[in-house]
């Protein structure tokens, strides 16, 4: 069971890191210039689109890491699709892209797959080609399909909760966000989708930001050791998800991490850093987070602000974490730099 989780959840983390990396690196700064390039529209609509092919790439990345035939691999992508939510059937009868779907879903149907072409094995043989994909649609796929519901209202409480968090005193408030945040990164479920349901904004949106930001700087520099410099950018660049399969290894490895995005949070409670429903889900990936935040802070691009937007989202995220990284593996023993090891083979 440990070994089925462990490559559903490095499967997952690939998949999502590779459909969201486009957009999060290219997205902001397409917005800043195509008032003046009108033609960087179309690039901008492709990173999109291609976001919403993360159900898809999902299930084809479990697929492979499960060690899958083709036919069963592209099975698992076309079942996670259906059960991601990510496609709807308008009123004209036509079907349209909805985002992401719900991560977690998407991740419980291709798991489903997964156990069910195994479960059928060789069995049908020359028909393979014919019945796998259909039975994985049938089966699994309608599983996931008619559980959406309950999974998207089961995220939706979690939205809510963290809500309510944001009626506290900001600095608490903030630092609680930010530590939920940090965490909401490394797991299955989508952070963008999670502050887009509850429409977190404001400092709420802020200290979420800035929580995935301590994740990502914080992941970066304690697998640099372990990984290619390329793997290490990857978790500030694209997402810290891909050490959910670590994390969910062994926990304490974000402990580091955890205690940045707390003084982070609190920060942004003090500092009055806000954002939108939208940058709340990003960490540095593709500057949403700092641009973000200069866009709504009163003065606009002031000394002040600036100051502000690099000591909160760049240089105390990289001090902090030094500090705390050196502390938790030299001084209390209780990380490693094998522990961030990634695994893509």
């Amino acid at each position: 069971m440990k070994d089925f989780f462990s490559k559903l959840l490095t499967g997952m983390s690939i998949g999502i890191v590779v459909s969201l990396i486009p957009n999060a690196l290219l997205g902001e700064v397409l917005k800043l210039l195509m008032p003046h390039f009108p033609v960087l529209q179309h690039i901008f609509d492709i990173t999109v689109f291609v976001m919403s092919l993360l159900p898809v790439m999902i299930g084809v990345m479990v697929g492979i890491t499960f060690k899958l035939t083709s036919i069963q691999t592209a099975s698992v992508g076309i079942a996670a699709m259906v059960g991601s939510g990510a496609i709807q059937k308008t009123a004209d009868g036509l079907f349209a892209l909805n985002g992401i779907g719900i991560v977690i879903n998407t991740g419980i149907t291709a798991a489903l797959t997964v156990l069910f072409v195994q479960l059928i094995g060789d069995r049908l043989k020359a028909y393979s080609i014919l019945l796998m994909p259909t039975l994985s649609i049938l089966v699994p796929g309608m599983i996931g399909y008619l559980i959406l519901p309950f999974v998207k209202s089961s995220t939706g409480l979690l939205g809510v909760a963290i809500s309510n968090v944001t009626s506290l005193q900001p600095i608490i408030m903030g630092a609680i966000i930010s530590v939920v945040f940090c965490l909401i990164i490394l797991s299955p479920i989508s952070t963008v989708g999670v502050a887009t349901v509850i429409m977190l904004s404001g400092i709420g949106s802020g200290a979420a930001n800035l929580g995935i930001v301590a994740a990502g700087v914080g992941l970066a520099i304690a697998s640099y050791k372990a990984n290619s410099l390329g793997t290490a950018l990857a978790h500030v660049l694209g997402s810290p998800k891909i050490q959910m399969r670590n994390f969910f290894m062994k926990p304490k490895i974000a402990f580091p991490m955890l205690i940045t995005a707390a003084i982070l949070g609190a920060l942004a409670g003090l500092l009055n850093i806000q954002g939108t429903p939208y940058s709340a889900g990003f960490g540095l990936s593709g500057l949403v987070g700092p641009l973000n935040y200069m866009k709504l802070a009163e003065g606009g691009w002031v000394v002040e602000n600036v100051a502000i937007m690099l000591s909160t989202f760049l240089i105390l995220p990289i001090v902090l974490n030094l500090g705390l990284i050196y502390i938790f593996s030299k001084k209390l023993k209780l990380i490693k730099a094998e522990d961030y090891k990634l695994h893509f083979d």
